[in-house]
């Protein structure tokens, strides 16, 4: 018989080896809160050897450092440790709470996968300063600096945002990318763009540095007040000097990677003046000359002609409405078709848009185009300006007289007068032919006269099936609004889906089909575009608040596409959404 304390030291003897041979695999963050410009060091231990390990999508970071592999064994009071490390370095793409995803591994064929970590990033920090710390060392050597060309401009007046990074001439630069890009809430924003960095000689505080010009963005506010310019954060690849030496007595570099990140500037904008400010005022502003004109001013009735109503000049371009032509109702007039030719740079918008008339003469007669004007704000002598243009006549030389030239606003250039009658008035007629017999047929008898005779009968049940479903059509009342709202929303998108495949434009002419859309259901100006003022218009309008939030989030893809890499298709989900939501606010609007 086994005694009591024999089975129990064989019991500890079975145990023992399972309870050494439990498995560990975590997950280690040196902090789970950081700023922007701060670096997180993530580990996965296990105290057991294993095979396929699958790190986390590390969503919302940048891998800088990575994957580096440690293992270590070691003998402590007689029992052997075994530690095998994976270790990443990370840098925050952006500000927000993210999460350190699950990492997995196979240890003696079971799967392992560790729990979990939530990282919440902040704006950037203050570093701790450490004459000896690589970072401080390279903090205190890379600026990143914001010149505003304007802190006190009026609505609508463009300033410039240049962005320089300045560096010591003792640190070596290696590589430049972007951490987190500012939004410009409240500013239409267009960035110029750059060929290539270079390298340049200038002054930081005094001192010699070289700097390069990473950013310029060309801003119009369209807010009025005190608004932010968010700053630009760089993740920078460089060398800075330890205190180390070499033989040779020369100092030792250290490669690191490290953030820069520029100040909050803020700016006031005022407001345009009230006074002298014209009825017919569209929020223009800077230096401009207008002109109508016509392509001919001499034609026959159903020829066509252009009229063209153009502005041209420095401004804010691509951000009012041109005034419209008003014609004498003889005249048919369609569509205009809006073209621009602006470009962008440092000193704002320039070039020149317009709006094409197509203009189709009816009757014979003339017809004045009158004088329109078009107003705006002169940024030189800060003061209304208006221009007007010229009467154009347009004489339409041949064709149907209107016979209700007396009620019609056209001048009219044929006078009646009375018809005289004299005995040769049917001289013109022959009074004899010269006609000659042809074969008769029964055309009766064909198959052709049998075929028309009994085809208005075929077609009977064709048109009766018609009928029904145009009237079954028509009682749609719900659909007709969709499809009505469907082909409202292709009318407005379709220069950006010309532009699919082109990020630019094709972000640029959507974001303008979006404005078009709200100046014409809200009869707003584009001054008055903001976030708020359109969440309460459309909310006033009892449209639902997830489409006026899908429809805000469109316009801040616009924005942020100009500076993030967009595909194919993400362009094409962005022109989708847009159709979608443009038909819900229609169907939806009161």
């Amino acid at each position: 018989m086994y005694s009591f304390k024999n089975i129990s030291i064989l019991i500890f003897l079975l145990v023992t080896p399972f309870a050494f041979s439990q498995v560990k695999f975590e997950a280690k963050v040196s902090k789970k809160t950081l700023g922007v410009n701060e670096r997180l060091r993530v580990d996965f231990e296990m105290n057991q050897d294993g095979d396929n390990f699958n790190p986390p999508s590390f969503s919302g970071f940048n891998v800088v450092g990575g994957p580096g592999q440690s293992v270590s064994n070691s003998w402590i009071n007689g029992k052997k440790t075994f530690k095998k490390t994976y270790s990443y370095v990370l840098a925050p793409k952006k500000r927000g709470d993210f999460k350190i995803g699950q990492a997995s591994i196979t240890i003696d064929g079971e799967t392992y996968k560790t729990i979990p970590i939530k990282i919440t990033v902040t704006a950037a920090v203050e570093k701790p300063k450490d004459p000896n710390d690589p970072s401080y060392i390279a903090s205190e050597n890379i600026h990143l600096v914001t010149e505003v060309s304007n802190t006190n401009p009026y609505l609508n007046e463009a300033i410039t945002v240049v962005y320089k990074l300045y560096v010591s001439p003792s640190i070596n630069l290696y590589d430049i990318d972007v951490l987190d890009i500012p939004k410009f809430n409240d500013f239409w924003n267009q960035e110029i763009k750059l060929k290539e960095l270079k390298l340049e000689n200038g002054a930081y505080n005094g001192e010699d540095y070289n700097y390069v010009v990473y950013k310029k963005v060309v801003l119009y506010p369209q807010k009025t007040g005190k608004l932010n310019i968010e700053p630009l954060s760089l993740n920078i690849v460089a060398a800075v000097p330890t205190n180390r030496r070499d033989i040779f007595g020369s100092r030792i570099m250290q490669r690191l990677s490290t953030t820069a990140t520029s100040s909050n500037r803020a700016i006031n904008v005022k407001p345009l003046p009230e006074a002298g400010k014209p009825v017919d005022f569209t929020g223009a502003v800077g230096d401009f000359s207008f002109k109508v004109t016509a392509s001919k001013t001499q034609l026959d009735a159903t020829e066509s002609l252009q009229v063209k109503v153009n502005v041209s000049g420095k401004g804010n371009l691509k951000l009012f409405n041109l005034p419209k032509i008003s014609l004498p109702s003889s005249l048919e007039v369609y569509e205009p078709e809006h073209t621009e030719n602006v470009r962008t740079n440092l000193d704002g918008m320039q070039g020149s848009i317009s709006d094409n008339y197509t203009v189709v003469p009816q009757y014979k007669g003339k017809y004045p185009i009158p004088s329109i004007s078009f107003s705006y704000f002169d940024l030189k002598t800060k003061s209304y300006k208006r221009v007007s243009s010229n009467e154009i006549v347009i004489d339409v030389q041949d064709g149907p007289v209107n016979s209700g030239d007396a009620n019609n606003d056209t001048v009219s250039g044929s006078v009646k007068q009375r018809v005289v009658l004299n005995n040769d008035q049917f001289k013109f007629i022959k009074t004899k032919t010269n006609f000659t017999a042809i074969k008769s047929s029964h055309f009766f008898k064909t198959n052709l006269f049998w075929s028309l005779v009994t085809l208005p009968f075929l077609l009977i049940p064709l048109a009766m099936l018609v009928r029904k479903e145009k009237a079954k059509r028509a009682a749609d009342v719900y659909g007709n609004k969709i499809r009505k709202a469907d082909r409202l929303a292709r009318k407005y998108l379709s220069k950006a889906k010309k532009e699919l495949g082109k990020k630019e434009a094709f972000y640029i002419a959507l974001e303008k089909a979006l404005h078009n859309y709200l100046k014409a259901k809200l009869h707003i100006e584009t001054s008055e575009f903001s976030k708020d003022r359109i969440k309460d218009l459309l909310n006033d309008k009892g449209v639902d608040a997830e489409v006026i939030n899908d429809f805000n989030s469109i316009l801040e893809n616009c924005e942020l596409a100009r500076y993030t890499p967009i595909t194919t298709v993400t362009m094409q989900d962005d022109y989708n959404k847009a159709a979608k939501t443009i038909a819900l606010i229609d169907k939806q609007a009161r």
